[in-house]
């Protein structure tokens, strides 16, 4: 039986996208209101229309923000038929041509929804619907008749979707909070998750930071039938050329095709659009292809650092200007209450918002939910194209590992005598950072360079011994190879989405407006993949092929600028306004993980920021979001009474 959910069910206190929910109970009878306190918990999601289906076997439910289909399309949807249900959560960007295709086949449609498209696909192609589609995704697909749940995500990962198998029982949703909900599962801390976290600042797929629940991932459907599931993979993230390779000036035509394609099919929308603009090439490319397409003006947002180093405002400027677009900014400094909104992030990131960028993505998100539901973004193109310093670094590490050792701890003495400076990422920091991942593995270095805690610091923060979860994930990357191609795949599968994406579903979702990228439309990423290295690095320049196609486009002084980041100045902060709240958390989480977590270490390490022997800015980021996450989700270690140290001893130098 389906039905919407009254004023009633909605959580009290939370603002009201597009997320879904569900379980199976196919030996006991459901909890009362249980789906519904489920839905409930993505009301920020879908503010628009809440909706469930229970039977004797399943809950599932979704909360839907209306893009397209404005007058229908509630969820789920039942196929009466076939008894199949959905409940959907993004957008199908080619759904008007699959509809047709399925009408010439004879199915019968009762609304515009994109959502009743992928229901009748699957009913007419089942699991291979899902490879047909372009756009961005998480469904779950449930047939009375066979007692049968699928559940699929797109393919780079744009939309979330977690799981976990109790028993023969399994639970989903889009957000943690979502499985929260149900008691029965354990709130304890994954030390697969941490020992990942502590090095990245996030935690790659399959894993999460929570025992027993993991993330389906990109490009996967699963299917649960009868208490077993099985997963299988509908599209495999390419890795290289494979072939001929393409003459540059093809393959910068085709690109060009790409991106009117893309962008053209992203701005189909029923409500409000507009573009997230940083200065930057990604997204004044964006623009550019926004307003070819589009019959008006388009309207743009962006948020400068006023007196910094790192202020994007002249560039942001210039391109809006040549564009045209209706401008909307803000100033870092119109963040009301800096630490309050960071305890926000506790609730909505679903895990610790460790990428520091959630800051001034959170204003951004503020912003535009004053003038539109909709925006695109350039996410995804540093991925693609080699834009990271990271990827430079990477190759650069090849030359500097034939040095003699003698060579490299000379340079490293030089810098530990360098002045340690308040910039966001100073020469310093990077210097140092680059010259110790020169001592690491190459996949180890990869990642070190754009995380936080080596090894054998991780040793230190925690007293239970760590699994080598993130050695797994790095195995991945030794086997595809110590070469561009190599670094880029791994952070496409990696970095990408459980860092950025991850990042940007969260923060737009909590002010309930949806964020589109067209560089990760698939056909962008194969073809991407498809390119010689020196199309994306050469020498000193970086994403070369895309630089040379908006030569002629943008204004100069955005092509050639330095790359800035979406972030925050972290060293600084902790050195002065975020510290009353770390220490604050430190102390708050002493009293209830002093058994855990070596709290001794973590002062020491703070009071070495402070004392300036050490730039550590991002790694009190993480793990002050971590233990903020920990408290309001009241994340399990140890039992209390297993917990010897006192607070007080740890926090007596303070």
């Amino acid at each position: 039986m389906a039905q919407a959910l009254s004023p009633a069910n909605r959580l009290a206190g939370v603002v009201e996208l597009c997320g879904i929910a569900g379980f199976t109970h196919r030996k006991h009878a459901a909890h009362p209101g249980r789906i519904q306190d489920a839905v409930a918990t993505l009301i920020h999601r879908g503010p628009n229309q809440q909706g469930v289906f229970e039977s004797s076997a399943i809950s599932l439910g979704a909360a839907r923000l209306k893009i397209i289909d404005l007058h229908s399309g509630d969820q789920p949807i039942i196929d009466a038929p076939s008894g199949t249900v959905i409940a959907f959560n993004g957008e199908i960007y080619n759904h008007l041509e699959l509809r047709r295709e399925l009408e010439s086949r004879g199915r019968r449609f009762h609304s515009h929804s994109d959502t009743e498209t992928v229901l009748q696909a699957f009913l007419e192609w089942d699991t291979d619907c899902f490879s047909r589609m372009r756009g961005m995704f998480a469904v779950a697909l449930w047939t009375e008749s066979t007692e049968r749940l699928v559940l699929a995500r797109d393919r780079v990962g744009i939309k979330p979707l977690y799981f976990s198998q109790r028993g023969e029982d399994l639970y989903f949703g889009s957000e943690l909070k979502a499985i929260f909900v149900h008691p029965e599962i354990d709130r304890s801390l994954s030390l697969n998750g941490l020992d990942c976290y502590l090095a990245l600042n996030y935690v790659p797929a399959p894993w999460t930071l929570v025992e027993g629940i993991e993330k389906l991932r990109p490009g996967y459907w699963m299917e649960w039938r009868g208490g077993s599931i099985r997963k299988e993979c509908y599209w495999r993230l390419p890795l290289r050329p494979e072939g001929r390779q393409k003459d540059p000036r093809a393959a910068q035509e085709e690109l060009d095709q790409l991106l009117k394609q893309s962008v053209s099919e992203h701005l189909l929308s029923d409500v409000p659009l507009g573009i997230w603009l940083s200065g930057g090439i990604d997204s004044s490319t964006m623009l550019h292809y926004a307003t070819e397409a589009s019959a008006r003006p388009l309207q743009t947002f962006s948020i400068s650092f006023r007196g910094r180093s790192f202020d994007e405002t002249r560039y942001i400027r210039e391109v809006a200007q040549q564009y045209g677009s209706e401008h909307h900014g803000l100033d870092i400094s119109d963040l009301d209450d800096l630490p309050a909104t960071i305890e926000e992030f506790a609730y909505y990131s679903d895990g610790p918002s460790a990428d520091a960028g959630a800051v001034p993505l959170w204003l951004l998100s503020k912003l535009t939910k004053r003038h539109a539901t909709v925006v695109l973004s350039g996410e995804g193109a540093d991925e693609l194209f080699g834009g990271y310093l990271t990827h430079r670094a990477s190759m650069l590490a090849l030359n500097i590992r034939r040095l003699p050792s003698q060579a490299l701890d000379l340079m490293q003495a030089v810098m530990r005598r360098w002045p340690v400076s308040d910039e966001k990422i100073g020469f310093e920091y990077k210097v140092k950072r680059f010259l110790d991942g020169c001592r690491m593995s190459p996949e180890r270095a990869h990642v070190y360079w754009n995380g936080t805690f080596s090894d054998a610091e991780k040793r230190e923060l925690v007293q239970a011994p760590l699994p080598r979860a993130l050695d797994a994930t790095l195995r991945d990357l030794a086997a595809a190879g110590d070469d561009l191609a190599a670094y880029l795949w791994f952070d496409q599968k990696y970095f990408l989405p459980d860092d950025i994406l991850t990042k940007v579903d969260r923060i737009s979702m909590a002010h309930s407006i949806e964020v589109r990228p067209p560089f990760l439309d698939h056909r962008i990423v194969e073809f991407a993949a498809s390119l010689p290295g020196a199309l994306k690095i050469h020498g000193s320049r970086q994403k070369v092929i895309l630089k040379n196609l908006m030569r002629d486009k943008l204004p100069p002084s955005v092509l050639s600028r330095k790359k800035v980041g979406f972030d925050i100045p972290a060293h600084e902060w902790f050195r002065g306004l975020l510290r009353p709240l770390l220490l604050d958390t430190l102390a708050s989480a002493a009293a209830q993980h002093s058994g855990f977590f070596r709290f001794d270490k973590i002062m020491a390490l703070e009071q070495a920021h402070q004392e300036r022997r050490a730039n550590v800015g991002y790694h009190l980021w993480g793990l002050l979001t971590l233990l903020l996450w920990m408290n309001k989700w009241r994340i399990q270690t140890i039992p209390l009474a297993d917990q010897a140290r006192t607070p007080e001893k740890v926090f007596s130098s303070i």
